[in-house]
């Protein structure tokens, strides 16, 4: 005889649901765990790359750029720049800021030398190598 469904059942089903996916959040969050350093493919963080970021980060490009989808959607995404456009014409483009074009955003003149210009683009360079599973995507950003 059949007493329906009691409340140690309900319970029974809480606990049991509730642990199975627990277990199944767990088993995800170990396997991309594995998964990142393998596709980090950016090589190696060389002293250049780190003052690049730090110039990155105290000039607040992060405030009109996205990186790697990440910022502020002003500019342009610079997570391939140095594919799509290249070292030379990344420094040529933030030495000659701004440009004066009416009716355009105007990107500040930084007042970088040649030193921190090749540290940035270093930054680019490696943030160009991560793999990040075909984003943005278009070539544009």
């Amino acid at each position: 005889m059949s007493r329906g469904f009691t409340s140690q059942m309900a319970r029974n089903i809480f606990y049991g649901g509730t642990l199975f996916f627990v277990l199944l959040f767990a088993a995800l969050i170990f396997d991309t765990e594995q998964r990142i350093p393998k596709r980090s493919n950016a090589g190696e963080l060389t002293p250049a790359v780190v003052r690049g970021k730090h110039i990155w980060e105290t000039r607040n490009c992060i405030g009109c750029h996205t990186l790697l989808g990440e910022g502020a959607y002003f500019a342009p995404e610079l997570g391939n720049v140095y594919k799509r456009r290249g070292p030379d014409f990344i420094k040529a483009w933030i030495k000659a800021q701004p440009t004066g074009a009416p009716g355009r955003r105007q990107m500040p003149n930084f007042q970088l030398d040649d030193k921190q210009l090749d540290d940035l683009v270093e930054f680019l360079r490696w943030t160009n190598g991560i793999d990040t599973e075909k984003w943005p995507p278009n070539v544009e950003g």
